[in-house]
């Protein structure tokens, strides 16, 4: 019958299917994950704030990174740009060597795809440290690996002495790492659907409801010690038809692009020094980080994550001379970190390399048709090209919106550059970020 909830085609309908199937223990874990991912997400930020005070004098107050970053490099001598860098070289080494002694960290990624949920605790806590260490002393690499690394192992540890499924510990896995992140960029719903579209590659209801439940959670408990304002400070952009046309440019020039930037990731993560390579375990990332901190001397914009650089160019204040600088220097600068060895994330320097491309591509449009703001470009090739290179179209597109506020004037241009830039991507055949830092494919 029509009416009988038994017989319906609706995947919905409540009581069916997976959701049954959670215990209170199961509820009980996604509790514990989401509070656990909340604290340590703050206590990471916290961590990096000290290191970036005593690297380089910093005194960022309550917004932890940003501009106020880049001036405290910019106001550093050339000498300590270079020794900071090296000694943020000679902590990758180091931590190479100790994390092969606990077992290794692991890949996040790594963990959901290949080991069944499975990450150990101690190595995994030791790595999100280095990892927060070595973006607070400037490798160019994300602060998000590692909250979700504390947030991912802390899901892994209850998830091992709990008596639930293997496909449940994944999924709490994956949560936790979701969790971690939405904790230290304030993007509840981002990070649930970075758990899910990213990691396990599926938006399907049962899953949807503790990922949401653990970002929520994580975010909260961070408030307690982090803002709660947006992460980047922008004007509210108009939406134009000459917006709107740049996006239809500009989509498959954002997808050739991050088709470019995740073969470039690939190729660090295949020359990236394995555990027991021995001294070019320590050599490679003290050259590596040295090099960088030299570059720095004239570009201290290639140092950190990239937000401070991201904020500058979504309000329009990068010429166009150092957009095309750094839309070249910046992601090269962050596969040689990768590549050296060093741990961390990608999502912010994925999104400086498209907010610089777009930014670029922006000025030039301006001379054909000028009008709209130049922060709106940028905002939209950042987008465009962080969908495709996440592969993950859905969860970019709302992290764009809860990282900037901008809820809906542009977000026609950006879902119409996403689709383009993905749908190349995808075409090609190119892995996500997260899967070729792994597989070097």
């Amino acid at each position: 019958m029509a009416g009988n909830a038994h017989t319906s085609a609706q995947p919905n309908v409540p009581g069916r299917g997976i959701v049954a199937s959670y215990t209170l223990r199961f509820w009980m874990l996604v509790v514990a994950i989401g509070l656990g991912a909340g604290v340590g997400g703050a206590a990471l930020l916290e961590l990096l704030r000290l290191v970036q005070h005593l690297a380089w004098n910093y005194h960022g107050g309550s917004s932890i990174e940003g501009e106020t970053f880049l001036h405290a490099v910019e106001s550093s001598s050339d000498a300590r740009r270079i020794a900071v860098l090296a000694i943020g070289g000679g902590v990758v080494g180091v931590g190479a060597v100790g994390l092969s002694r606990l077992g290794g960290g692991g890949e996040v990624s790594e963990s959901v795809w290949l080991r069944d949920g499975r990450l150990p605790l101690l190595g995994s806590i030791a790595r999100a440290i280095e990892s927060i260490v070595v973006v607070g002393l400037g490798a160019s690499l994300g602060r998000e690996a590692a909250p979700q690394q504390a947030g991912a192992a802390i899901a892994a540890a209850l998830g091992e002495r709990s008596p639930i499924p293997g496909w449940q510990r994944r999924l709490l896995v994956a949560c936790g790492a979701g969790a971690g992140m939405a904790a230290v960029y304030n993007v509840p719903l981002g990070g649930a659907l970075f758990a899910l579209e990213v990691l396990l590659g599926t938006l399907s209801l049962p899953f949807v409801l503790p990922a949401l439940a653990t970002s929520a959670l994580a975010v909260a408990v961070a408030w307690i010690v982090l803002p709660t304002h947006a992460v980047y400070s922008l004007p509210a952009y108009p939406v134009s038809a000459r917006l709107v046309v740049y996006a239809l440019v500009i989509g498959p020039l954002a997808g050739i692009a991050a088709i470019a930037y995740v073969r470039l990731i690939a190729r660090a993560g295949a020359i990236r020094p394995r555990p027991g390579a021995g001294a070019i375990a320590i050599l490679a990332p003290l050259v590596t980080f040295t090099a960088l901190g030299a570059l720095a001397i004239a570009y201290p914009q290639v140092l950190g994550n990239g937000r401070n650089i991201v904020q500058l160019a979504l309000l329009g204040g990068v010429g166009a001379g150092l957009l095309a600088v750094l839309a070249a220097l910046k992601p090269l600068a962050t596969a040689a970190c990768l590549g050296s060895g060093a741990p961390g994330g990608l999502f912010t320097p994925t999104l400086a390399f498209g907010v610089l491309l777009g930014g670029l591509l922006g000025e030039a449009w301006t001379q054909l048709w000028p009008g709209s703001p130049l922060g709106s470009y940028a905002l939209v090739g950042g987008a465009a090209v962080l969908a495709a290179a996440m592969q993950g179209p859905i969860a970019a597109l709302v992290l764009i919106v809860e990282l900037t506020r901008q809820a809906d004037s542009l977000m026609v241009p950006q879902l119409l550059a996403v689709v383009e830039a993905t749908v190349l991507a995808r075409i090609v055949g190119v892995p996500s970020i997260y899967t070729a830092r792994l597989s070097g494919a």
